[in-house]
């Protein structure tokens, strides 16, 4: 440059360098952005090898050759196979650790046997402490009508306990034929299987369940004939019809009590379920109906076509 701030050489492209700048001018770099630019050079220059792990690519390839073939198990359902008959591997690796379940303890069992609660609970030789779901076991036994609160917690290293409290049975529910257990608020808790609930109640017709308690409150009702009632039947949602030793007893819908305490008095003074008959009819408050059975009616109607004595023929 000259004294007069010019350059002394043409600015054109011979005067160039190949970077845009004049030649025999040499542009520099800030320190940092130099460092910078050799940090990247060196990491761009490290073979690959030395970048990645050794045996990543063999553990790589294992891996995805693992997840294939737990894939495939599962889906020939070989996996389902193992776990039923000898339970989810961390059960199993529980149970050789010592943590299987050797202990069920159960308080509040009434009615049920003690391997429909181990069964509704899900527990059994292939279960362990640890790896065993509370929340899923008390759940599980909920869904069984006849419990109607539990709870259930673990003793380490080997015990579960359950603390149940079970639902009353009050009668049993006839109906289609088949008899289930309810309840005293009607609530189906079970079927009838055995002999456990032979002398409750029996209850027959649908809605017969709901309406429980007012069949409850007509055996009272019927005093010393309480007894003596073998069934309720629930008559088109309406009304009740009572079994009692073979005869049945007409309800009206409303004041059934009422008319079970006639029938206690008429009884009473006239012993009239003792006689031939097969149905009492209380329907109307006014009177009562007898129905006689067969032979009885029968035996009446050929008394009537007898003349009476001193009547000509």
């Amino acid at each position: 440059m000259d004294g007069g701030g010019r350059f002394s050489q043409p600015l054109n492209a011979s005067g160039l360098g190949s970077g845009g700048a004049p030649t025999g001018f040499r542009l520099r770099l800030p320190r940092v952005l130099r460092r910078f630019s050799s940090a990247r050079r060196l990491r761009a220059a490290a073979p690959i090898e030395q970048r990645v792990p050794r045996l990543a690519g063999t553990a790589l390839i294992s891996g995805l050759a693992g997840a294939v073939a737990l894939a495939g198990f599962v889906a020939s359902g070989r996996y389902d196979a193992f776990t039923a008959e000898h339970g989810r591997p961390l059960d199993i690796l529980a149970r050789i650790a010592g943590f299987g379940v050797e202990r069920v303890t159960i308080s509040g069992i009434s009615r049920m046997y003690e391997r429909e609660v181990l069964s509704a609970a899900g527990i059994d030789w292939r279960s362990s402490v640890p790896f065993l779901d509370l929340d899923k076991a008390r759940e599980r036994l909920l869904a069984e009508p006849l419990i109607a609160s539990v709870s259930v917690r673990k003793i380490y290293p080997n015990e579960i306990v359950i603390n149940q409290v079970e639902r009353e049975p009050a009668a049993l529910w006839q109906r289609n034929g088949e008899i289930q257990v309810i309840a005293a608020d009607g609530t189906v808790i079970d079927e009838m299987r055995d002999e456990r609930y032979v002398n409750l109640p029996l209850v027959v017709g649908e809605g017969a369940n709901a309406r429980l308690p007012e069949y409850l409150a007509m055996i009272e009702a019927a005093g010393p004939l309480g007894a003596r009632i073998k069934a309720g039947t629930f008559v088109s949602g309406r009304r009740w019809t009572l079994k009692l030793d073979g005869v049945d007893i007409r309800l009206p819908e409303t004041g059934a009590a009422d008319a079970l305490t006639r029938l206690v008095r008429i009884e009473r003074e006239n012993r009239i379920l003792e006689k031939d008959i097969i149905a009492v009819d209380l329907r109307m408050a006014d009177r009562v109906v007898v129905r006689l059975t067969e032979e009885a009616a029968a035996a009446r109607a050929e008394s009537r076509k007898k003349p009476k004595k001193g009547t000509p023929t």
